[in-house]
């Protein structure tokens, strides 16, 4: 990819792009301190042992190990435990650098390194004592850009990994959609999706993924976007192109990927009594021990059995709104009448209770006391901007805007942040 000082060297591309990120940023910037400025200025005489912590380790394990005294162990624990919170190591992701000034002598720094973004180092003072500081390691963050289209028998998860999405921002992206449209019901041949998101790099090498920015998708419903954006009192969240709230109240369909086998419907004839009446929810097929999440935040209002639903759990989200949740293999533990829960937190498992042919979740929305239809309601945001926060955001957004249709039209390109 081009990067960013070889882009902005022309008139509107410069403002363009210097603009998007500023905005992206929106934070105060902070002084760093990265790993590899700290190896840089070590001698050259200095050994190093890297160990990547296995299951059995103990810290008091590897710094006997490595030569350590039972004094030095005891006082290295007080140390990592008072000041950087560190209790106990974790198999296969923390790693361990030992320092020594050459490869005859005692250690003399221990550094822990538990994510790429953060590591303690240890050492000793000329008075034996051990004491420890935490360096944040900079990133190197640059925003880019995909696109996709929707290829006759594609998913939206096939179509994304085509496009280049790595599979983590898909499936935050997948969530964030799922507020809006039904993946099973609303994906057709030939929509076409974006995606504004961050690569994080350290030493020039890719370390992982960083937020989604922006999300545009060509849905049956027409265009679906949302933005991104902090407002002046530090919170965080997806706004549509208006400023209104892109995230909703409750999620059209709990179980992500799951098909839906049912539709919601005033005359349906039953699988099992074999007569017509009401469809009053969606069932969606998944397999028995499938996790259900809650649509929405709320709380319990009723969990039990009956013959029609089996298993099942009611909640309350607000003075307008309920949910169910019905043919549940068992309940999640602590989930009761009276428990709050969140949005996403899993309050039983697919099951086949009650009037049922197979493993579904039927899921109903109840609006003012009456049934409707989950893929159509019209659902509350949970939040829309104020008037300064809208203006700024509309600002913000046109700038984002700009910025992309430059990345589109250069493919190679990123905002370097």
């Amino acid at each position: 990819m081009k990067k960013a000082k070889d882009i902005l060297i022309s008139n509107n591309v410069v403002r363009a792009v210097l603009v998007v990120a500023v905005l992206l940023t929106l934070i105060a910037v902070t002084l760093v301190v990265s790993r590899h400025a700290k190896i840089e200025n070590n001698s050259d005489a200095e050994h190093k042992s890297l160990v990547v912590v296995e299951s059995g380790d103990t810290l008091s394990k590897l710094l006997i190990d490595q030569g350590l005294t039972n004094n030095d162990v005891l006082q290295i624990a007080k140390v990592l435990k008072s000041d950087a919170d560190i209790s106990g190591l974790r198999a296969d992701k923390d790693k361990i650098e030992f320092v020594r000034p050459d490869e005859t002598e005692p250690v003399s720094k221990i550094v822990i390194i538990p994510s790429p973004w953060r590591q303690i180092e240890v050492t000793c003072n000329d008075s034996g004592e051990w004491q420890c500081k935490t360096v944040d390691i900079e990133r190197d963050t640059r925003v880019v850009h995909k696109t996709g289209e929707i290829l006759d028998g594609d998913s939206f998860y096939l179509a994304g990994m085509r496009a280049g999405i790595p599979a983590g921002i898909l499936a935050e992206v997948y969530d964030l959609l799922a507020f809006e449209m039904d993946f099973e019901r609303d994906v057709r041949a030939g929509q076409k999706f974006s995606v504004l998101y961050e690569e994080n790099f350290s030493d020039g090498k890719k370390i992982d993924n960083g937020r989604v920015l922006a999300i545009e998708f060509e849905a049956l419903r027409g265009k679906v976007k949302m933005y991104r954006f902090k407002t002046t009192d530090g919170k965080t969240g997806y706004y549509d192109e208006n400023g209104n709230g892109a995230i909703k109240s409750l999620k059209r369909t709990p179980i992500n990927n799951a098909k839906v086998t049912s539709s919601f419907s005033n005359s349906r004839k039953h699988p099992v009594l074999g007569y017509t009446r009401a469809h009053k929810g969606v069932d969606f097929r998944a397999s028995t021990g499938t996790p259900i999440p809650a649509a929405g935040a709320g709380r319990v209002v009723a969990r039990g059995y009956n013959n029609g639903h089996g298993n099942y759990v009611k909640i309350r989200h607000n003075a307008s709104y309920e949910t169910l949740y019905a043919h549940m293999s068992r309940f999640a533990k602590g989930v009761v009448v009276g428990t709050n829960v969140k949005q996403g937190q899993t309050i039983g498992y697919v099951g086949s209770t009650g009037l049922s042919t197979g493993p579904h979740l039927h899921y109903e929305i109840i609006k003012d006391g009456k049934h409707v239809n989950p893929l159509t309601v019209k659902l509350p945001a949970i939040s829309n901007l104020g008037k300064a926060d809208k203006e700024r955001f509309l600002d913000y957004r046109k700038a984002i805007d700009e910025g992309i249709e430059q990345l589109e039209k250069n493919p190679d390109w990123f905002i370097q942040l």
